[in-house]
């Protein structure tokens, strides 16, 4: 016996919603697992902030306490101030001091990075002249070689040039595409500028623009993602050093908050072992005294004007980032 219509209609909605049914319940599965992968990557990043987060915020005896592992019993916001005087790093100097030179440090050189390597990328990649393939080659030469391995005759040349305890070893670096990871911005240029379409460059010249002209006015413009991508990652990076820092600012009233905050960790080491000789180990657990407190409250206040500046560029960051693969002809 035939079926009806209705009967094959309503077979045909049967159908249609177990096959609706099963796309959704693998878009379900597809989104929870990509939730899941995300959620649990972004914890392996903010785990470290979190954990600060909570440590600046105990009392001493929580962080000595075993059984206090993120939620202090009682908030301390006494540590940020100890730790905001202790970042002057020396007498009569406070965290502006040490914060001002870390700005002057982090973004007058990541400026000049972006200038000179800019400049050095568009002529990599954009134009063939004698000896492309040597200068090429010493780029990717400075950027596999270790600063480590050149900083006796750096330290050298500019003690000769009298530039120790001044910001010169920073700023003359960055401002010949060299610096803090100079080489690998030249190099972030260089693919980025061999994508652009050559024909805005053709057009420039048949409207009688020069090559610095043609750059300045079209090219550079075009770079604005590379450009803030390199800045943010200049101005990461130099505000994060230690290393250069310690070699060219030797003078306490020249430190930077990277060389207060580890001048404050070392004082509290010191403390903490001073007020511990003479005990052995069952005596210290529970009732050690620690810096533990102020040494992550000090490490937020460092750390916290890059977390200020990714907060106010992030969506601009991410479209350079999706904007530098731009495609040429």
């Amino acid at each position: 016996m035939s079926k009806t219509a209705t009967q094959k209609w309503n077979d045909k909605l049967q159908v249609d919603w177990v096959i609706t049914a099963k796309k959704r319940g693998g878009l379900f599965i597809s989104k929870l697992s990509l939730y899941t992968v995300l959620i649990s990557l972004s914890f392996v990043f903010l785990y470290p902030l979190l954990f600060i987060i909570s440590q600046s915020l105990m009392m001493p005896t929580d962080v000595s306490d075993s059984t206090v592992q993120w939620i202090p019993q009682s908030l301390s916001f006494a540590n940020y101030l100890d730790a905001f005087l202790a970042l002057g790093g020396a007498s009569g100097r406070t965290y502006w001091d040490a914060f001002m030179y870390s700005a002057v440090i982090s973004f007058g050189s990541a400026a000049l990075q972006v200038f000179s390597c800019a400049l050095a990328g568009y002529a990599f990649g954009r134009y063939r002249f004698p000896g492309y393939t040597l200068c090429l080659s010493l780029v990717l030469f400075a950027f596999l070689v270790p600063p480590q391995t050149i900083i006796v005759p750096l330290f050298q040349l500019f003690s000769d040039f009298g530039w120790i305890n001044t910001f010169y070893p920073f700023i003359v670096p960055s401002l010949t595409g060299h610096g803090l990871k100079g080489a690998l911005f030249v190099l972030i240029f260089i693919q980025f500028f061999h994508r652009l379409p050559y024909v805005l460059e053709e057009a420039a010249r048949i409207d009688g623009a020069n090559a610095f002209r043609t750059y300045w006015t079209i090219m550079l413009p075009l770079a604005r993602p590379a450009m803030l991508v390199v800045f943010l990652f200049s101005v990461v990076w130099h505000w994060n050093d230690v290393f250069e820092p310690n070699l060219y600012l030797r003078v306490p009233n020249y430190y930077n908050l990277s060389q207060t905050l580890g001048i404050f960790n070392g004082v509290g080491s010191a403390q903490i072992d001073a007020a511990t000789a003479g005990l052995n180990a069952a005596q210290t657990i529970g009732v050690a005294p620690t810096m533990m407190n102020k040494i992550m409250a000090a490490a937020m206040l460092s750390i916290l004007p890059m977390l200020v500046l990714y907060l106010f560029t992030q969506r601009y960051f991410v479209e350079s980032v999706e904007r530098a693969g731009i495609a040429g002809e």
